[in-house]
């Protein structure tokens, strides 16, 4: 009677003491794709939600038509706060001038004007808890960020407050979101939700 070859163990990087850092994010092997750094520990993203995906998209495309020529619009790319923290918002607004190098892997903090984070189960506490605070100490000026509440898009909007250097709330964002900072935007918060969905909704 054969017996079967047990499966190899998975390897798991060990972090070093103190934990990871920024440079590492672009040298360790067979990371998965948007993998982030918080506080020195490797998050991996789970798999996507409709809403998700859509929510990104929606953002993505609706910002690149209203930004003004010397921002740029980009989804999903890891931006460096310090040397234990490489978060990856789901859509950053940043000045243009940053961008220099097609192969570059990363912006600076401060030249992110906007971070959004679009919330899903697993990222809930850090979207809401570990994020803004970081992203407030980075000085990025606003954070906005989306929630699925029964299938509708919810925007929570916030600015950082120059003299305590956290975020304030400026606005809850239902159906319709309009917005003079960091530039005018007035948009249909619906368009998130596919077609069918919105008129059982409705």
């Amino acid at each position: 009677m054969s017996v079967e070859p047990e499966a190899p163990e998975p390897r798991w990087a060990v972090p070093p003491e103190g934990g990871w850092t920024a440079d590492d994010l672009d040298t360790l092997p067979n990371l998965p794709p948007h993998t982030e750094l918080i506080d020195g520990s490797l998050v991996f993203v789970t798999p996507q939600t409709l809403f998700h995906s859509r929510a990104v998209d929606f953002f993505e495309w609706r910002l690149q038509s209203l930004a003004p020529p010397e921002l740029e619009v980009v989804r999903e790319f890891t931006i460096d706060i310090d040397r234990y923290n490489r978060p990856e918002p789901d859509v950053i607004v940043i000045d243009g001038e940053i961008i220099s190098d097609p192969d570059q892997t990363r912006f600076p903090a401060g030249s992110v004007r906007l971070a959004i984070e679009v919330v899903c189960p697993e990222s809930r506490s850090r979207d809401r808890e570990t994020k803004p605070v970081k992203y407030a100490r980075a000085t990025i000026p606003h954070y906005w960020r989306v929630e699925n509440h029964d299938g509708r898009a919810v925007v929570y909007v916030f600015e950082r407050e120059p003299a305590t250097g956290a975020y304030t709330s400026t606005g809850i964002f239902h159906d319709r979101m309009k917005v003079s900072v960091p530039f005018p935007v007035d948009l249909d918060l619906t368009a998130i939700t596919p077609r069918r969905r919105a008129m059982d909704l409705g």
